[in-house]
């Protein structure tokens, strides 16, 4: 974390994170949740209060649009400003991306007009190629 010491997660913590980054697609808390039944998680507030403690520590994100998460794809590289996904709508991969050209435009713009962003997450809704092609 920007030459921080990673921070020590809770077992929950970890339960959530490992769940998400054996994921294939975006899950929500219930799915999460479902999944971690068997480790003795018995109540969405487990879930939701240790995704809350990953998202403060960068390794997770939450997909607003479809509100689900996903792990980190960067998590050793928390320095991107602005964050982008793109959805995929049938078959839910989500790829993970930043681009500095964008990230300039947007802080000129925010600049400009004398706005101070907080967060800037970027959602694009599509067919990724394997499923535009099918």
């Amino acid at each position: 974390m920007n030459g921080k010491q990673e921070p020590r997660l809770t077992r929950n913590q970890a339960l959530v994170l490992g769940t998400l980054t054996q994921s294939d697609a975006p899950l929500s808390a219930y799915g999460i949740l479902d999944r971690l039944r068997g480790e003795g998680l018995r109540a969405p507030l487990q879930v939701y209060r240790a995704l809350d403690k990953l998202l403060d520590f960068g390794m997770v994100h939450r997909l607003e649009s479809i509100n689900a998460f996903v792990a980190c794809a960067h998590p050793q590289c928390h320095g991107h400003g602005v964050i982008a996904f793109a959805i995929c709508e049938d078959c839910g991969q989500v790829d993970e991306f930043s681009d500095a050209e964008v990230e300039q435009r947007l802080d000129r713009w925010t600049h400009g007009k004398g706005f101070h962003p907080t967060k800037t997450t970027i959602e694009i809704r599509g067919l990724c190629a394997g499923c535009a092609s099918a």
